[in-house]
């Protein structure tokens, strides 16, 4: 892509990029400390809130470093050198990939707490909170590898045209790698992603079962008809597919302007809108989250001054 057309956007496009960031760093700011407050408090956290919280935070530190990156794309400003370039494009794809496996993990979790008690997953019901840290540790460390190759790819955009370079922003740029290489880092990607995703739907539809299933009980020894409220398992049904469905919708937009950046690689519609999409998870997420939590509910309520009403 051509630096000249990176810097060429449309001020509707980069009011809608900003604001995009700042709601998922107001929102993810929100839930994070609304789980520390509960650790904080005393209260008795749920097995999901360390990964919910912990979620939190790698999106609000992730949309920190995308703000910095909006910054080089959308207003022109003095350069970067190549050890800014290498650490902050080095850092945001770590906590891209942290993002996937922390919610991979936390899906995992959900289906072994949802297990009932003769299942296989009922012997990690107490052992899972634990081994959860070291399975995310083991996936951090393995996806920094695969995206080591960052740190020598990724440089300072020269002052001189490179018709072999592709533009990141305007003071960043990634350099050309060899065909072996490509292909190495590229294979070892798909196969974390596929995996992960893969264990993601499988603990989704799991745990759909496991919930129409308890659904289906519940009406027949109750002998109740269906309410016009949600119950408790329809909602955790809605939040679960909401969550997981929007996740692999963004993870194939993803793909697919991937794909027509390198066939269309002049056009820079393509790299706003995959700007644009990259964050969608992080931003909407602390809002699919927070909408289960009735104690934010509560607490913000408790935060507002009651009117006092004079009759």
């Amino acid at each position: 892509m051509n630096k000249n057309h990176l810097h060429r956007t449309n001020s509707h496009l980069r009011i809608t990029c900003f604001f995009e960031i700042g709601i998922g760093i107001s929102a993810n700011g929100i839930l994070l400390l609304f789980h520390i407050f509960k650790f904080t408090s005393g209260h008795r956290p749920k097995p999901t809130d360390l990964l919910i919280g912990f979620l939190a935070l790698i999106h609000l530190l992730m949309l920190l470093i995308t703000a910095v990156r909006a910054t080089d794309i959308f207003i022109s400003r003095r350069g970067w050198d190549d050890i800014t370039c290498k650490f902050l494009m080095y850092l945001y794809r770590i906590f891209r990939g942290l993002s996937l496996c922390t919610t991979s993990l936390l899906s995992i979790l959900q289906a072994i707490i949802l297990s009932p008690r003769n299942s296989c997953l009922a012997k990690f019901k107490h052992k899972s909170p634990y081994h959860m840290p070291c399975a995310f540790l083991f996936l951090s460390v393995f996806y920094m590898f695969i995206s080591s190759h960052l740190l020598i790819s990724i440089i300072a955009t020269p002052n001189f045209t490179l018709n072999n370079i592709m533009y990141v922003t305007q003071s960043c740029s990634i350099l050309p790698m060899s065909y072996l290489m490509q292909s190495t880092f590229s294979t070892l990607l798909a196969l974390r992603e596929a995996f992960l995703i893969s264990l993601m739907v499988l603990s989704t539809c799991y745990m759909m079962t496991l919930l129409c299933r308890h659904k289906r009980q519940s009406q027949h020894l109750h002998s109740t008809s269906l309410s016009p409220r949600a119950s408790p398992e329809e909602r955790a049904t809605r939040t679960i597919l909401m969550l997981m469905g929007f996740f692999v919708l963004m993870s194939l937009l993803d793909s697919i302007i991937s794909c027509s950046r390198t066939m269309f690689l002049n056009d820079p519609t393509y790299y706003y809108i995959q700007f644009f999409v990259v964050n969608m998870y992080a931003t909407i997420s602390p809002f699919v989250f927070m909408s289960t939590e009735k104690h934010i509910v509560n607490l913000l309520r408790s935060m507002c001054p009651e009117r006092v009403i004079n009759v």
